[in-house]
């Protein structure tokens, strides 16, 4: 018998071993000197890049700048990146900081000293090589000498893999990958040919997707009218111009597609490419302009003769209806052009290159025969006639290259470097910073919006209590971090719809339409769950009165009120759960007997449930794991610091421990699937993994070590957030930092791309809850899972905590 709050509370065997083990914890933790998390700074790896690099135009050089700025902007705490740029003839750029060497391709000297200068640097760790044969088609022997005398680990991107090689080629590409740690390649195509025609071990090849951007897509029509363009339909094709890209293979299909469309108008843009200009200066543009002026198509053609900068192309894409890829090169492996449409949406007709045939099926593009104007008027015809079709194409290819996005590519990448690398490198990503544009774009003069069509609000989704009551609390606790001022127009927002929620009785509704009437889903559905979260979200707001000026808080301190003679009646055990919570942060301002019943009510309850299904092998309340599940334990928590009984903190400490033991492995934290939930004595869905849940599990390890102060909560609670960041099931972002939304799940084989205010507002409550840990500001450590990669030296790493 254990007695506490002056009453005889029994435990069970098993739960007062439990008690037994944390009473030694506690000892040990108090008999510690040091922290009980460790600090982790480390010796930052350096990766030098061999590539062209602007201000040089080139394609590869916006690559490697593209893919530098997103590894910078998710690891600079723990990669150095520098540059090698590599130049031919007499060129003299002035480079930007990162570069720190330069190559000249023509000179055979230059390898050999470079390759002096890079072994003979402690900084740099590994080498990372753009491959392009033009780049070394001069000295081709000097590279490749360059290459064996390197004594640090290379990293080679083979921009183009030709098929049915000669003896030379295939000898000259398998020599290159026999010195190489590990070869990088941008579609399975490549990776095939590399193992099929070149023999290079598959084991050293990754496949790595060209990188695309993230957009926030703006309307066609807003664009359109700040670019002169309203009215037309707008078909484009953009890069450094050449023979190679065959732009009048659209120009003689142009008359037929006029005559079909009279609104078109076709952009060509980018300048001639500096190669082309100094070898036979504007000829090809000229032969262009003389096609135009013979088929009178003047007034449908309009050639953007400039290098513009990545948001104005990225506009021009955004606007346009076809994006049209008509190079007649077949061994074209992928092109940076394309991908750049597939950022923006752009339905897309392409001739059959590699990259185009893995990527465009029949629901995401058109692929026609190279040169053949005729199926290309066909396709733009057809895709112009039809605008559900253009809408879900444009979906569709969004989707599918969603996986692609610079911030996914860093993330490949970096789990690369760390496999190859002779020295330990610790990856740790940088914390986002707090962003509240999407919370405010999705939020309307009644409250937060349901749902989102990508990243566009979807009024026609309605309202939820739950969404709103979580928003509250989101912004309650940003209010708290922040004092910022603007914040408390939301917590007015989200708190009047609770109140407009509010039934006589004191119970709450749930659905809410468009036009602010209360939907007939709430009398489908049992609403105690949404009754616990608004108990929560007003006993929060509360608990900040200090801050929050009186009118916000009495408001909320009567709406509380008006729901505790009803809120006894609830009986499920999340319901249960959110109103432990609202009652624990109400009483920590507001000592109230009342609460303290209350919570003990509902805390003796869920200890019921839990002894009446838990065993040795499930430790667990009801027979099945759900959502929401890491709420039940926490609950029990702030039951035992309000009660002082020690079975609260038992079972609360016991019940947890089973739940992350079903939902952390080697990947990270996989929480329950909404597909499938866990039945006792089943197996767990694969995927369906939704951010609320990986949020709530980032609350509750975050209070538990609060409380406890064992570190295997903190380091669990950082790989648990790291989820967002890319260290998932999947290795891609869940969090979007274009947009500062949250993706609405992962599913089998990609994200969710909706961004609806369930997600929003549970990342915005795990990032919050996770700033207050960083000892140095926005840093984080990311565990690598042990099946990353390809490569052939794997290494396994253990969880390592924040610096």
């Amino acid at each position: 018998m254990i007695k506490g709050n002056n009453e005889n509370i029994f435990l069970s065997p098993t739960e007062l071993r439990y008690e037994n083990e944390y009473e030694k914890h506690s000892y040990a933790l108090l008999n510690n000197t040091q922290s009980p998390v460790q600090d982790h700074t480390g010796k930052m790896t350096e990766i030098l890049f061999l590539t062209s690099y602007p201000p040089r135009e080139c394609g590869i050089a916006t690559y490697s700048q593209d893919l530098i700025k997103a590894l910078d902007n998710k690891f600079s705490n723990s990669l150095s990146l520098k540059v090698c740029a590599l130049e031919s003839g007499d060129t003299d750029y002035k480079y930007p900081d990162e570069v720190k060497y330069v190559l000249k391709t023509s000179l055979q000297e230059s390898y050999n000293d470079l390759a002096i200068n890079i072994n003979n640097d402690d900084c740099v760790n590994i080498v990372l090589i753009q491959h392009e044969f033009g780049f070394f088609r001069v000295q081709e022997n000097a590279f490749l000498r360059f290459l064996s005398v390197l004594s640090k680990p290379v990293l080679i991107v083979f921009h183009t893999v030709l098929p049915h090689p000669d003896t030379s080629l295939k000898q000259q590409i398998g020599s290159i990958a026999e010195v190489c740690a590990s070869v990088i390649v941008m579609t399975n195509n490549s990776a095939e040919i590399l193992v099929n025609d070149y023999g290079v071990n598959d084991g050293k090849i990754s496949v790595i997707a060209h990188g695309t951007h993230l957009v926030s897509h703006l309307g066609k029509s807003v664009l359109k009218k700040k670019y002169g363009l309203t009215g037309r339909k707008v078909l484009t094709t953009f890069g450094l111009l050449s023979s190679g890209k065959s732009i009048e293979t659209t120009l003689k299909a142009l008359p037929a597609i006029v005559k079909a469309n009279p609104d078109v108008l076709f952009l060509v843009i980018g300048k001639t490419h500096p190669e082309v200009v100094k070898a036979e200066g504007e000829i090809y543009r000229k032969s262009l302009e003389e096609i135009i002026i013979q088929s009178e198509m003047t007034g449908y053609v309009k050639f953007v003769n400039s290098y513009l900068a990545l948001p104005e192309l990225l506009e021009y894409l955004q606007l346009t209806d076809i994006y049209l890829f008509t190079t007649r090169d077949p061994n074209q492996a992928v092109s940076g052009t394309f991908v750049y449409a597939m950022s923006c949406g752009c339905p897309i007709i392409s001739t059959p290159i590699p990259h185009a045939k893995e990527v465009l099926t029949p629901d995401t593009g058109i692929i026609f025969d190279f040169g053949n104007s005729e199926q290309l008027a066909s396709g733009v015809i057809r895709l112009l006639n039809d605008d559900q079709l253009r809408r879900s194409i444009s979906t569709n290819i969004l989707q599918k290259i969603v996986s692609s996005a610079w911030e996914n590519s860093a993330v490949a990448h970096a789990i690369l470097f760390e496999n190859i690398s002779e020295e330990q490198v610790t990856l740790q990503h940088n914390l986002p910073a707090i962003d509240i544009r999407h919370l405010r774009k999705m939020t309307t003069s009644t409250g937060i919006i349901q749902f989102s069509r990508i990243s566009q609000p979807d009024p026609g989704s309605g309202y939820t209590l739950d969404d709103n009551a979580r928003a509250l609390v989101a912004v309650c606790m940003y209010y708290k971090l922040t004092l910022d001022k603007k914040i408390v127009f939301y917590i007015k927002k989200y708190l009047s719809f609770i109140k407009l929620c509010q039934q006589p009785a004191g119970n709450f509704l749930n659905y809410m339409s468009t036009d602010c009437t209360f939907t007939t889903q709430n009398q489908d559905v049992n609403l105690d769950d949404s009754n616990g979260r608004a108990l929560w979200a007003l006993g929060y707001l509360i608990s900040e009165r200090n801050l929050l000026p009186a009118v916000i808080t009495d408001e909320a301190e009567a709406i509380f009120q008006k729901v505790i003679p009803a809120i006894e009646m609830i009986h499920s055990p999340r319901a249960m759960a959110f109103a432990i919570k609202g009652l624990y942060y109400h009483q920590m301002v507001t000592k109230s007997n009342g609460n303290h019943k209350l919570i003990k009510i509902f805390a003796d309850r869920l200890v019921q449930m839990y002894r009446h299904e838990s065993n040795k092998k499930w430790e667990w309340f009801e027979s099945y794991l759900t959502y929401a599940n890491s709420i039940m334990p926490e609950a029990l928590l702030y039951a035992w610091l309000v009660t002082g009984l020690p079975v609260y903190r038992v079972i609360a400490r016991s019940s947890f421990g089973f739940l992350l033991s079903k939902t952390f492995n080697k990947n990270g934290i996989e929480v329950i699937s909404s597909k499938k939930w866990l039945l006792r004595g089943e197996t767990a869905g694969s995927f369906g993994e939704q951010p609320i849940d990986v949020a709530y599990t980032v609350m509750t390890l975050s209070k538990f070590y609060d409380v406890f102060m064992d570190k295997e909560y903190r380091l669990k609670m950082e790989t648990a957030f790291n989820w967002f960041l890319g260290t998932n099931r999947l290795h891609q972002i869940v969090y979007n930092p274009c947009t500062s939304g949250c993706y609405d799940g992962l599913e089998e084989n990609h994200v969710n791309l909706n961004q609806g205010a369930e997600s929003l507002v549970s990342y915005l409550m795990a990032r919050i809850t996770i700033e207050k840990y960083s000892r140095k500001p926005g840093i984080m450590c990311m565990k690598v899972p042990e099946d990353s990669g390809n490569s052939s030296k794997k290494k396994n790493k253990s969880p390592r905590g924040f610096n």
